[in-house]
């Protein structure tokens, strides 16, 4: 076993699962005026993103996202690019799907697609976010602080951090993205990034105990 794949002992997984839950905004889903699927190493963004919109819930779909080194390989023509066609397999039609091709950070996918979405005449009062379950909350901060005039509404596929690891398959590294993301809701706000949330006693105590345990690969220097 490497590194990577190290065995999480069940108090790690314990503080990991109040980490991801705190990490979804639980908003109840409504009909919006446009959603925005966030690019990511995450199909199942796509996935999501055709669930609901063959539930009814937006006419408009905008798909966000380059590259990152950890989505390269996967996603050679940008993320963006294949989440519209793993949509489109989905049978979304392609008139439903705008392309942001270009952003490289949370910051950029909120304000190019909104940008998509002005060029297509599209006027939206209420958004939705679809994206990875453990980044609902920092989407949801960055788009309050970028677009503080509309209404922000969540949303990701519906799994449980054991049924998200074996989509994964590597508990470490889910770990360490769970800490990196809330890492970024609390420093972020700090640069401006993002609006301020308050984080629970537990959940940053939580936080605090997996950094010292070493789930520090997706921290980021500040």
């Amino acid at each position: 076993m490497s590194d990577n794949q190290q065995a999480i002992t069940e108090n790690q997984w314990h503080r990991a699962k109040l980490i991801w839950d705190y990490h979804q905004m639980h908003h109840d889903l409504r009909p919006v005026d446009a959603a925005i699927g966030l690019g990511s190493h995450d199909l199942g963004v796509a996935t999501r993103a055709a669930e609901l919109y063959h539930a009814g819930l937006f006419p408009v779909l905008v798909f966000t996202g380059a590259n990152s080194p950890t989505t390269a390989e996967v996603f050679p023509r940008g993320e963006a690019v294949h989440f519209r066609e793993h949509a489109i397999d989905l049978d979304v039609p392609a008139s439903a799907i705008l392309l942001e091709p270009s952003a490289a950070n949370t910051g950029q996918n909120i304000t190019l697609s909104r940008e998509v979405l002005a060029a297509a005449d599209i006027t939206a009062a209420a958004v939705l976010l679809i994206s990875k379950p453990y980044m609902e909350r920092r989407s949801y901060a960055t788009a309050r602080k970028l677009w503080p005039e509309v209404e922000i509404v969540c949303a990701s596929e519906p799994l449980e951090l054991d049924d998200y690891l074996k989509s994964i398959g590597d508990e470490k590294l889910v770990v360490d993205m769970l800490v990196g993301d809330l890492q970024r809701v609390i420093e972020y706000p700090k640069l401006g990034f993002a609006i301020e949330q308050e984080v629970p006693e537990d959940v940053h105590a939580a936080y605090e105990s997996l950094i010292h345990d070493g789930f520090t690969s997706r921290l980021i220097a500040f």
